[in-house]
């Protein structure tokens, strides 16, 4: 394994920057166009609303005529796009207006910080550049702090591969009517196009660099579907390992590319995704990274923590025993020093769940939290755990729920995707005492483990009331004073683009209680 040696981060860093060719840094000089055409729509990967706020929430959308070129088809200069917001969706009352300047440094991508509305109501928003009118959108804004609310619907999901399976899941998840979407990572998959039995296949090969990856957002933005889901609610956005790269962590990739070398193509990523998330200006990726971590709160009812579980963690544990990305109970695995999140994030985190007065209090991030006991023998021996999760972290683990306990947190939750399964399940600390719930609501479209490993996973783990892989949805999460109903929302068939669904699974956790019951 190649490590940094006596290069220090910043080192490490500054390298990359320099590597990158300054690719992070705006276009100076540029004239600036009100194009009146374009030559073709603009709108091509439709427009987007996110990280609401009591006065307001991002709009977004991306100038793209020829969406499959990495420029977009747009010019190299700086086009003016007009916005509106409006109270309703005829816009017979518009409320706020203005012009933004997308830039080709970022890919002719838009991102309004709209402030000034009023708390607890939808909106509707739209652009216009080079005389052509972008879809409309409905955006809306949280309630106060501590506003008495007595009820909210998050929908919650993750991996939609776009070879794999087609997104009948958002039509279903539009029809649920969410305040929020929360999606906890994998919205693009980074691999070379795949085999022609596939649905349908990538349009560029694996990206390393900034154009590659907007050519693969771009791919996974041209769906309808997942269009239809922006526009329809903000969505409030993590990001997992395939963003960048299989199984990466903080500089270290899965086959242990030179550290400055895989952070040149972890920037270009990180641009990536910027340019194409309604993501807040806090969250521009420079140098040193990108910071994503954030809350989310909904009146005195609930608080959400979104957290990053790649950017900041430490190096692998156990590597010289590792079979694959399973680890046996290793004493480096249970390190106290090791994190999942970063000191500095951590630290915020635990402050987060110490502070916060919502009655509900959900962790909002990109795996199966709990402990997973796994086998890699037919025999089934010995014990293994995934060192790419919360297992290879443990410490980070127990320390959360520590915090849990000790603030006296009344319901905490924990909602999660990465296994391309439905799990539901209570998390324990080390006497075996219920701390809290979790569910993973399964994937969009990337397929899990087949059903007799599935089965044998269950079997081991008779914490878990729920591990089935072998359906593709979301989860949809209704937060009410009395209690939080969670429902399994998955389909016949995700290769059909107008798959009903199956019947749902759903479990309740109720107010002050710890343990899920199902419903």
């Amino acid at each position: 394994m190649k490590t940094l040696g006596n290069a220090s981060r910043r080192e490490v860093l500054k390298g990359a920057v320099l590597l990158a060719g300054g690719t992070l840094m705006p276009a100076c000089g540029k004239a600036r166009s009100a194009l009146a055409s374009l030559g073709a729509y603009p709108f091509t990967l439709g427009i987007a609303s996110g990280d609401p706020a009591s006065d307001g929430f991002v709009i977004w959308t991306r100038l793209a005529p020829d969406w499959l070129q990495p420029d977009g088809g747009m010019p190299p200069v700086a086009v003016d796009v007009q916005w509106q917001v409006a109270e309703s969706e005829t816009f017979s009352r518009v409320v706020a207006s203005g012009t933004s300047i997308a830039s080709p440094a970022w890919g002719h991508s838009v991102h309004v910080e709209i402030t000034g509305l009023r708390p607890d109501r939808p909106y509707w928003y739209r652009f216009r550049a080079g005389g052509e009118l972008s879809p409309v959108g409905r955006g809306r804004t949280t309630p106060l702090a501590g506003a008495d609310i007595s009820a909210m619907r998050a929908c919650f999901t993750s991996c939609q591969h776009y070879e794999r399976g087609h997104y009948a899941a958002y039509r279903h998840m539009v029809a649920d009517d969410p305040d929020v979407v929360l999606f906890l990572g994998d919205y693009i998959y980074e691999a070379n196009p795949g085999a022609a039995n596939h649905v349908r296949l990538h349009r560029n090969p694996e990206p390393v660099d900034l154009a590659g990856y907007r050519i693969r957002y771009a791919t996974y933005k041209s769906d309808p579907l997942l269009q239809a889901a922006h526009a329809a609610a903000p969505w409030m956005t993590i990001w997992d390992d395939h963003e960048v790269a299989n199984d990466y962590g903080h500089l270290q990739s899965e086959d242990d590319v030179d550290p400055a070398l895989f952070l040149r193509r972890r920037m270009a990523a990180y641009q990536a995704y910027y340019e194409h998330m309604p993501l807040r200006r806090r969250a521009l990726p420079v140098a040193e990274g990108m910071p994503i971590y954030r809350a989310l709160d909904w009146g005195a009812l609930a608080q959400f923590q979104l957290v990053d579980d790649r950017q900041y963690r430490s190096t692998r544990a156990c590597d010289s025993e590792a079979n694959g990305k399973l680890i046996p109970d290793c004493a480096e695995r249970r390190d106290p020093a090791r994190s999942i999140l970063g000191a500095a994030q951590e630290e915020w985190l635990l402050d987060r769940v110490a502070t916060s007065r919502a009655q509900w209090s959900i962790l909002t991030q990109q795996t199966l939290f709990g402990t997973l006991h796994l086998r890699d023998t037919p025999e089934r021996v010995p014990e293994r755990f995934s060192r790419d999760g919360w297992d290879g972290f443990p410490a980070t683990r127990d320390r959360i729920m520590q915090r849990w306990t000790d603030a006296k947190v009344r319901n905490p939750l924990i909602i999660g995707g990465d296994i391309h399964t439905f799990a539901a399940g209570d998390v324990l600390d080390a006497r075996e005492t219920v701390v809290a719930s979790e569910f993973v609501g399964g994937s969009i479209s990337s397929l899990g483990r087949d059903r007799a490993a599935a089965r044998q996973v269950h079997e081991d783990n008779p914490r878990l009331a729920l591990f089935d892989s072998s359906r593709r949805g979301y989860g949809r999460l209704d937060i009410k004073k009395a209690r939080s109903e969670i429902t399994f929302r998955s389909l016949v068939d995700a290769r059909d683009p107008e798959s009903p669904l199956a019947p749902d699974a759903r479990f309740v956790v109720e107010d002050g209680l710890r343990g899920l019951l199902s419903a």
